[in-house]
Parts: structure tokens; sequence; C-alpha cells
């Protein structure tokens, strides 16, 4: 059985919907909100162990009311916490996201505390596969290399040293379009393939691995037996909230390119999970059942 771990960043989500945005020194009255855990790679470790996969999660939380609900929304999922440390002296990390239903956009506020990074290393499982996100990227990088046969991906978001110092190590380097020009000064058109080929050579002539682009409403790119491809995702119509749409799509491709899928299979259907949870607000309940995405097609309308 696949044993994946994911390591990074958890935090704790309130996601408030509102239909326009709001004015200086106004109320405003809105539905209720939704809460609950949030996080790069953590998303992505309670996406897998919804889906089914012997999932651990690596990482930090506070010793608080915040730390304590992120630790028993991943017991109730039967995400492995036992590596998810509990310190006294940080404060969990909370995100207040804005949802504008209007046009599906989210404005993100964080409160973080000063950085807390794991200290075990002493670890009993022997993974897999491995996610991260460049939140943690000591331990990150050990077990990266201490299992150097793994599947391993990076959720590059966005450009940071610590995500940058991390992409040589993994397998598959998946990269936000915004990380894909910043790192390589190149501006992606994606209507000009060649744009988004210069930028792919660029990072793999860098890293060295399997990389992709996502492109958000017009999917993701990456080249396949030196063929360029643009993957092709659903055609969302009303978008509600977008908050965890990436870190959907990074954990949905873990688990397809785990499971034997090949590479444009896994961008596919990764693709439809990202697209799918954009129709509901927040990030853990807008995740979409497996059984769900491979239901879609890529490139329908909903």
């Amino acid at each position: 059985m696949q044993n994946i771990v994911c390591i990074g960043h958890a935090a704790y989500d309130i996601t408030l919907p509102i239909d326009e945005y709001p004015i200086e020194n106004t109320k405003m009255r809105i539905a209720p909100g939704v809460e609950c855990g949030g996080g790069a790679a953590a998303n992505a470790a309670y996406l897998l162990s919804k889906w089914g996969m012997q999932t651990s999660f690596i990482g930090v939380v506070g010793h608080d009311l915040y730390g304590e609900r992120i630790k028993e929304e991943f017991r109730k999922i039967g995400t492995n916490i036992d590596y998810l440390e509990t310190s006294d002296a940080f404060h969990t990390s909370t995100s207040y996201i804005l949802a504008n239903s209007a046009n599906g956009s989210r404005t993100i506020i964080v409160s973080r505390d000063k950085k807390k990074f794991v200290e075990n290393r002493d670890f009993s499982i022997q993974p897999t596969c491995i996610l991260v996100d460049g939140e943690e990227p000591e331990v990150s990088k050990y077990l990266l290399q201490k299992y150097p046969d793994c599947i391993s991906v990076i959720d590059a978001g966005n450009l940071k040293p610590s995500i940058v110092e991390l992409c040589p190590y993994v397998k598959y380097l998946v990269c936000s379009k915004d990380f894909a020009e910043e790192y390589t000064k190149t501006s992606i058109d994606v209507s000009n393939l060649e744009t988004l080929r210069s930028c792919f050579r660029s990072l793999t002539d860098a890293f060295h691995n399997t990389v992709i682009i996502t492109l958000g409403k017009d999917g993701s790119y990456t080249e396949i037996g030196g063929t360029p491809v643009i993957v092709p995702t659903l055609t969302v119509t009303n978008p509600v909230d977008s908050t965890a749409a990436g870190d959907i799509f990074h954990g949905a491709f873990t688990y397809f390119i785990c499971n034997g899928f090949s590479l444009y299979g896994s961008l596919r259907l990764a693709n439809i999970a990202g697209a799918l949870s954009v129709t509901k607000l927040g990030g853990k309940n807008s995740m979409p059942e497996l059984v769900d995405v491979v239901g879609y097609h890529a490139g329908a309308t909903i």
C-alpha cells in the first residue's frame, strides 16, 4: 500500500462569504462563514486521507484552540499525526478569507507568528511518496535525501528561497504560473505556446525534473516525450470561492501519479478536482469526492 508523507504548513482558515468587497468604515451583514484547517501541505494530506490513502502529515501547530481543531480534523479523517508537533512557543497561523461570490475571488489576511520548524528527525515511517510545500525546508530536504527513490512532488506556489532550495530534490516540480514567470524572468502568454516552452526549458535545465506549470482556468502545461501539452480543465461558469483549489490540485495530482496514472491522466484529473472545489465555499468542505472527479471529462462546463 502507498504510504504518503505530506510536509509543510498547517493553518486555520476562517472564510467569510461576501457579495461585494467591503467599503472601509461600514458594516456588512453576511451569511454564516466556514471554519476549518488549512495550509497547502495540510490540505493535500487531508484530501489524500479522504480519498483512502495512508497519509502522514509533518508540521507544527501551536498549543492552542486552533491547533487542537486542526489535529481533531486529521484524526477524524484518518491522517497519521504522530509527527505533527505541538509547540507552546508558537501560535497556530490563522487566515481570514473574504470570498467574493460575485466573481469567485478571495482576499486573504494572514495572522502568522514567528517561524517554528519541526525538530524531530526520528521517523519510523518509510514513505513511497513525499509531498512538500517548502514551509519546512530542513525536514523536507532530510526525507527527500533519505528516500531518493520515492515519488516526490513540490507545491511551488510562489518564489521563495526555501521552495527553490527543494526543487532539485523532487521528481515532480509542480509550480504556479507566477513561480515560473518570476524564476525564469519570462512572461507567459497562454495563447503563445513558445512562452510556455521557454519557461519550461529554463526550469528543466535548472532542476532536471518533470516540470508542470499550473495555469488556473487554462489548465496546466507540461511536455510529454518532448511534445508540449496544455492539459484542459473544467470551465466553471459561477465560481464561488477559489480557496484551497491549488492545494486540492496538488493533493489530487499526488494521488493519481502515486496510483500509476499517466502524467497526462494525473494532470487532467487534478485539474478537474481543483475546478470542482471552486464551486463551494471554504477549503476542506469544498474537497470533491474521488468518484465525482473521475466522473467528469476535462473541458466540460459546470
